[in-house]
């Protein structure tokens, strides 16, 4: 056996890695960019109507989730491949009647 074939397997695994490693921090640095994203959405003209506002976890299973759509707020319960709409149309700005 040959010095030349454990060098060659030696450098060819610290190429494997170094790759790897340039991927690594190439999907961290865009991985967590979205198509989806508001600011895509606004880098094309388009502009989302619906917003997810605040999610909370009850459990393993199931979470609220507030979503905003135009002027409405909805809070959802989702969880065991079901949803259930808890409140509908929240409103967000405080009328003159429950200021008093």
């Amino acid at each position: 056996m040959d010095t030349i074939d454990p060098t060659r397997f030696v450098f060819a695994s610290l190429f494997i890695l170094g790759m790897l490693g340039i991927f690594a921090l190439a999907l961290k640095k865009f991985g967590q960019k979205s198509f989806l994203q508001k600011s895509f959405l606004q880098k094309y003209g388009q502009v989302g109507r619906l917003t997810v506002l605040e999610t909370r976890y009850i459990d393993a299973k199931s979470k609220l989730v507030l979503v905003k759509r135009d002027d409405a707020e909805h809070l959802l319960l989702i969880g065991d491949g079901k949803t259930l709409v808890i409140e509908k149309r929240i409103r967000t700005k405080v009328t003159d009647e429950n200021k008093a």
